[in-house]
């Protein structure tokens, strides 16, 4: 063998089989003159690889060592990587291993992201189709897959615990009280402060009773109440099933012959189902009642208040805010198990399904606001 690089430092020697051997001595702390400047003599005294195929570290004589001696072999990996050499690391300390590892798979992923802001604008549309098509097919399946289930329930057959039903219906309902009566609360007085500006210019201020009940029961309550139970409990329906699939509960559970949709996925959409109506009849009261609080405020009675409220609505109103209630809490169960069941086996994986689940529900419940909207102005409603 052939000295081709020697330093304090570091032995690089040629052998016969064409392999370089790069040989570590000494203590890689602190160095003195720095790795970079070693790096830079180090290639300097093999310019052109000298037809090396191969290049083993060796680490017999390394004596302590830190962040310099990866920073080392990083650049001799890519060094070797550029002449298509391959590099063998199996000397190397275990940390010093990891610490490589670390970094590389940092590095192809910001050469991934590099790589995918650089495809053609042809390359992102087929993405995205593929996306949606790919979208499109798991809606579907989770869509059969919960039809199926929902005629087992019904036949008798469905294999969960009430137990848990009972569980999930305190935290959809009992436990969601205390955000549902401040935002709804605040939303009436928001609601009596905008309509008693202008009434009052007219001289109409007791109809502002009329517009904050009727504000609520046909809009507000509904709407809000689905975002509140969208970004509360739709969210934890997608972290708690993603965290499942992550662990491998899932699994276990199709390993033990049971339908994890009827375990996991039925009892959380009977309890939004169930309770949803009756946190929007809730936050119904309670919008009415915080515009009672501005209207009471400005000079009205509260029987004035109270009674002009009454006379504003009728059954009708509270049928159609009761019918959008239980279609609200279809989506907010639906997606948040969807998006839970499509998550991937990592904690990033579980983040996105969690937001995903949040987005997804709210844009659906607007989307069905405004096509209840257009079906009750045809139907007279």
């Amino acid at each position: 063998m052939s000295a081709l690089y020697e330093s304090q430092w570091l032995l690089a020697e040629a052998t016969e089989s064409s392999t370089l051997s790069v040989c570590f001595r000494g203590d890689w702390s602190g160095l003195r003159t720095g790795p970079l400047r070693q790096w830079r003599s180090f290639e300097r005294a093999l310019p052109q690889a000298q037809g090396f195929t191969h290049v083993v570290v060796k680490t017999q004589e390394l004596g302590n060592w830190d962040s310099e001696l990866p920073g080392f072999v990083m650049r001799l990996c890519r060094w070797a990587d550029k002449y298509k050499m391959t590099v063998d690391l199996s000397a190397l300390p275990e940390g010093a291993q990891k610490i490589l590892a670390l970094a590389q798979a940092s590095l192809a992923a910001q050469d991934a992201g590099d790589k995918k802001k650089k495809c053609s604008l042809l390359f992102k549309i087929g993405s995205r189709t593929l996306g949606c098509l790919d979208s499109t097919r798991d809606l579907l399946a989770f869509t059969g897959e919960m039809v199926l289930s929902l005629g087992r329930l019904f036949t008798g057959r469905s294999r969960f615990r009430w137990k848990d039903v009972w569980t999930i219906i305190q935290k959809c309902g009992v436990d969601a009280l205390p955000i549902v009566s401040l935002i709804s609360f605040l939303v009436g007085m928001i609601l009596a402060y905008v309509g008693v500006v202008q009434l009052q210019q007219f001289g109409a201020t007791i109809y502002v009773a009329n517009l904050v009940a009727i504000a609520m029961v046909r809009e507000m309550g509904a709407i809000m109440t689905g975002v509140i139970m969208s970004g509360r409990t739709g969210a934890a329906f997608a972290a708690e099933l993603g965290s499942m699939k992550v662990s491998e509960e899932i699994s276990a559970l199709r390993t033990f012959a049971i339908p994890p949709y009827d375990f996991l996925v039925t009892p959380r959409m009977m309890a939004m189902v169930l309770m949803m109506p009756l946190l929007v009849l809730y936050s119904n009261l309670l919008g009415i009642l915080g515009g009672g609080v501005v209207a009471i405020g400005m000079g009205l009675t509260p029987l004035q208040y109270g009674t002009q409220a009454i006379q504003s609505l009728d059954l009708g109103e509270l049928a159609n805010s009761m019918m959008k209630s239980v279609v609200f809490g279809a989506i907010v169960g639906f997606t948040g198990c969807l998006r839970g069941m499509q998550s991937g086996n990592s904690a990033e994986a579980v983040g996105r399904a969690t937001t995903s689940a949040v987005v997804t529900a709210i844009t659906w419940i607007i989307v069905a606001d405004a096509i209840f909207a257009v079906l009750f102005n045809i139907f007279g409603l």
